[in-house]
C-alpha cells in the first residue's frame, strides 16, 4: 500500500512513519523541512516539500497514494493562547486540512483512505460520564477547533473516500507530549497532582496511537471519529499517584488551579479541566490494546534500559 503521510517527523509521526515502513507499506512523507526529514529517515522513504498553504507539485504524489494519513497541526500546548496563536493552532489544521482534502477530489482517481487527526476536547470539559464516540460536542475554543478540522476531513467523504478521524487524548512516551513535563518536578521531588485533581485524564501509550493508526488503515470497515484512548482513563490525582509510585516519588505538592490560569491563561483550562473518554470503536472493532491500564504503560516508558 502507498500511503502519504503529513505532520510526519512530529513526535507522533516520526515513529509511525519507521512502523510503516518496518511493515512494508510505500510511505511519502509531506514536510515543510525537507532537510531535516532526510537526516532523520534516511532512504526509509521519500521526502517531498509542501509549505501546507498553496497548491504545487507536491500534489502530484497524491496520485499514487491509497491512503492519506493527516497528522499536520502546530503545537497545542506550546505557548500561552494568544489571537496570534489561535489563529496558528487553527491555520495549521483547518486550513491545511482543506488544501489537503481539495487536492486529492482532483485526482484521477479516488484515495481508499484519509485518517486525519483531531482531539478528544472535542467534547469539552465534562463529568464523571464515560464518552463514547456518539458523545455530543462541548463547549470552547479547543471544541471548536476540533468540528472545524474534523469538517474539513470529512468533507473527503463526498468523493469516495473512507474518512477516519482518530480523536486523541494525552499521547504518553519520555521523548515528548506532556509526559516529561508531568515527570520532570517528580525527579526533583516536587511532583503532585494540577488541581483540582477529580479531573479526568483520558490518555494512550504511543505505540498505541500508532497501532490504532495501523488497524484503521487495514479495517475498512472503520469510518468517522475513533477515539484514540486506552480503556483505562483516570483522574488527575491517581495519575500522578501511579507516576510517583513508578518514579519512586511522592506525589505531594499539588498545583493549584488558578496560579496555571495565571500563568498560562486560557491554555491553563486545557489542564485543569478534563474528560473521561472510552475508545468504544476500537475495541467493538478487534482493537486489543497493549497497554490497557496506566501503570504497567507508565513502567514501560519510565524504566527502559
Amino acid at each position: 500500500m502507498n500511503v502519504v503521510v503529513t505532520g510526519g517527523t512530529g513526535f507522533i509521526g516520526r515513529p509511525l512513519c519507521l512502523a510503516l515502513c518496518r511493515d512494508g507499506y510505500t510511505v511519502t512523507l509531506l514536510t515543510r523541512r525537507p532537510a531535516e526529514a532526510h537526516q532523520v529517515f534516511g532512504p526509509a522513504l521519500t521526502v517531498v516539500e509542501w509549505n501546507s498553504r498553496e497548491r504545487g507539485a507536491w500534489e502530484k504524489t497524491l496520485e499514487a497514494a491509497d491512503a492519506v494519513i493527516n497528522l499536520a497541526g502546530a503545537p497545542i500546548a506550546d505557548a500561552r493562547w494568544t489571537t496570534a496563536r489561535k489563529r496558528l493552532l487553527t491555520d495549521s489544521r483547518v486550513s491545511t486540512t482543506r488544501l489537503l482534502v481539495e487536492a486529492l477530489s482532483r485526482r484521477s482517481s479516488n484515495p481508499r483512505t484519509l485518517i486525519s487527526a483531531s482531539g478528544i476536547s472535542y467534547y469539552g470539559a465534562s463529568d464523571d460520564r464515560i464518552l463514547d464516540e456518539g458523545a455530543v460536542r462541548g463547549q470552547g475554543f479547543l471544541a471548536d477547533l476540533c468540528l472545524e478540522w474534523e469538517a474539513a476531513a470529512l468533507a473527503a467523504a463526498s468523493f469516495g473516500t473512507r474518512v477516519v478521524i482518530l480523536r486523541t487524548g494525552m499521547v504518553l512516551e519520555q521523548d515528548g507530549g506532556a509526559l516529561p513535563k508531568m515527570v520532570l518536578p517528580f525527579r526533583l521531588f516536587a511532583g503532585g497532582p494540577i488541581m483540582p485533581g477529580t479531573q479526568w485524564v483520558s490518555w494512550i501509550h504511543r505505540r498505541d496511537h500508532i497501532g490504532l493508526i495501523q488497524w484503521a488503515l487495514a479495517t475498512s470497515s472503520v469510518s468517522g471519529p475513533v477515539n484514540a484512548v486506552a480503556p483505562g482513563a483516570v483522574t488527575m490525582k491517581t495519575f500522578c499517584d501511579a507516576l510517583g509510585q513508578v518514579l519512586h516519588r511522592p506525589s505531594w505538592l499539588p498545583v493549584p488551579g488558578f496560579a496555571l490560569k495565571a500563568a498560562l491563561g486560557e491554555l491553563g483550562t486545557l489542564m485543569t479541566t478534563g474528560q473521561r473518554v472510552g475508545p468504544a470503536k476500537a475495541l467493538a472493532g478487534g482493537y486489543t490494546f497493549k497497554y490497557p491500564t496506566l501503570e504497567p504503560a507508565l513502567r514501560a516508558i519510565l524504566t527502559k534500559a
